[in-house]
């Protein structure tokens, strides 16, 4: 958070704080971003000549997929479903330590992926949902993150990265005291009962019904970035983390697989927890879309083959999912088109139920969230474009506050702003019982921009706050605004009782940037 964004807000009574966003350390998890595989394979096809010969040799699990509540026209599933706007799929990166089929992964690959004994559980830590539009002209992957607070039916409170487990684990409870023998099948029904579970619990916190599912394991991770010939990063600074192996200098880089895994998996000592991790994640993905999409890779038959080999090894899809049709409606998709981004959370450092470290979210929120991924792009009007924006419009920076009770509100309206070429610094929740109505807040109330913005804002108000800094506003959105990218009452969510105990972040806690897989460059992190 800027200093500049601290004093905007001490024209509030009870001056904000300085709130530090970083979890408590947990044990370093095994299954970081394994379903980047997936992600390829289904975003890039990974060429026409490797999604033919994967045609039939993909892993299918038990699972056949339903979405009784889409409505429209199922083009592109491959299925007789119907859609809401979009073709959804749920990434999950497990920390199996077999293979799709099922075969044990051999000790130099164990000691390769640096996975260390698995404790018999499956972890689904890496949760991901890639929303694509019915024309398939760009494609959205937005990431959970493992300490979401979610309520379930079957489990009450829990993070999202134990339903899997907690499902899959009754289900063999229930087969093996029913008599029935360990052995495929069972497996095969523990699988399913946990992806089912999974399933319906993103659906809950996200709104969005899943189509297709992809589940993919360590290795996968490690053999697809090799097939590739590496990914290039970029870190902000050197980091030397023992407990995931990441120890690389800062700048751009080019990692192997096991590198690369490394990288990813490193959760201690980032400013943000796992907040930083997910960037990590995302910025990696992004490296990697670019690599599969360039025509060096395109092009070239060995690498086609081994990125074949790798997804044959590690992704298992649903039953029922006709991948070559899909890859054929992705296959013109452009690296500038995918977006990588994260659901808005509200406080990043709350307690469970039973004291531990959680992330709380406004279930409306997300909804409203993942429903303006698939929105159509309207172009803005030309009077309007950052280009022709008049300069008095350009404010250095400006930050818009939610006070209303409109769940997305000032999202949507951050996001028109950024349309209307003004650099939007930051967008989160107004303090309680600061603000009653919308208003512009600048300098000084002749401030020009903020006249001119309050204009095409609706006419807002514009009222003055001497400690801020020439060149910024605040743009405060509450329940009376009827301005452009409103969101009425209807599209407007009802806010749930909050799951878990909100941190002291709550209202001011910082989401991951989005990230884009087009560029010249890796971009930097931390």
């Amino acid at each position: 958070m800027t200093d500049n964004y601290r004093r905007a807000r001490d024209i509030q009574p009870a001056p904000s704080r300085v709130r530090d966003i970083s979890q408590s350390g947990h044990p370093v998890v095994k299954s970081a971003l394994a379903f980047a595989s997936a992600l390829i394979l289904i975003v890039s096809g990974v060429g026409y000549a490797a999604v033919g010969r994967l045609g039939n040799q993909l892993s299918a699990s038990d699972l056949h997929i339903t979405s009784p509540r889409k409505s429209g026209k199922g083009a592109g599933t491959g299925g007789e479903d119907t859609l809401d706007g979009a073709v959804d799929i749920l990434l999950v990166g497990s920390d199996s330590r077999t293979d799709a089929q099922g075969n044990p992964l051999s000790e130099a690959e164990l000691a390769r992926l640096n996975a260390g004994v698995s404790d018999g559980e499956i972890n689904t830590d890496t949760i991901m949902v890639l929303r694509v539009p019915e024309d398939g002209s760009r494609a959205t992957a937005v990431s959970i993150p493992r300490d979401t607070y979610v309520h379930t039916e079957d489990y009450g409170n829990l993070k999202i990265n134990g339903v899997y487990a907690a499902h899959a684990e009754a289900k063999r409870a229930e087969l093996t005291e029913g008599g029935m023998n360990p052995g495929k099948q069972l497996e095969q029904q523990v699988a399913r009962a946990g992806q089912e579970g999974l399933i319906d619990a993103v659906a809950d916190l996200t709104g969005v019904e899943v189509d297709h599912y992809a589940q993919v394991g360590l290795l996968g991770f490690v053999l697809m970035t090799d097939a590739v010939g590496g990914v290039d990063v970029c870190l902000n600074e050197a980091v030397n983390e023992p407990l995931s192996g990441a120890n690389f200098p800062a700048g751009e880089q080019t990692l192997n697989g096991a590198q690369a895994l490394s990288f990813v998996r490193q959760r201690h000592d980032l400013p943000r927890g796992d907040l930083d991790r997910i960037v990590r994640q995302q910025a990696y993905m992004a490296s990697l879309v670019q690599k599969v999409l360039s025509a060096g890779t395109l092009t070239n038959p060995a690498r086609l083959r081994d990125l074949a080999s790798a997804a044959e090894r590690s992704v298992t899809l649903d039953q029922g999912w006709d991948i070559m049709a899909f890859a054929q409606q992705m296959s013109g998709l452009a690296g500038g088109n995918v977006t990588f981004s994260t659901i808005p959370v509200t406080s990043v450092n709350g307690v469970g139920d039973y004291g531990e470290s959680i992330i709380t979210v406004d279930v409306g929120q997300v909804h409203q969230y993942m429903e303006s991924v698939v929105a159509p792009v309207e172009e803005a009007p030309e009077t309007t474009t950052a280009a022709e924006a008049a300069p008095e419009l350009a404010p250095a920076e400006a930050y818009v506050l939610n006070a209303g009770g409109r769940p997305g509100q000032a999202g949507a309206v951050g996001d028109h702003l950024k349309a209307m070429g003004v650099t939007v610094a930051e967008v989160s929740n107004a303090m309680e019982g600061i603000y009653s109505q919308s208003q512009i807040v600048a300098p000084t109330a002749t401030d020009p921009a903020a006249v001119e913005l309050a204009g095409r804002l609706g006419g807002l108000p514009v009222t003055a706050n001497q400690n801020l800094e020439p060149g910024s506003i605040i743009v405060v959105v509450a329940d009376d605004y009827r301005g452009p990218a409103a969101v009425t009452s209807a599209a407007a969510t009802t806010t749930a009782a909050p799951v878990g105990t909100p941190g002291e972040d709550f209202g001011v806690a910082e989401t991951p940037p989005e990230i884009t897989a087009g560029g010249t460059g890796p971009r930097c992190v931390n």
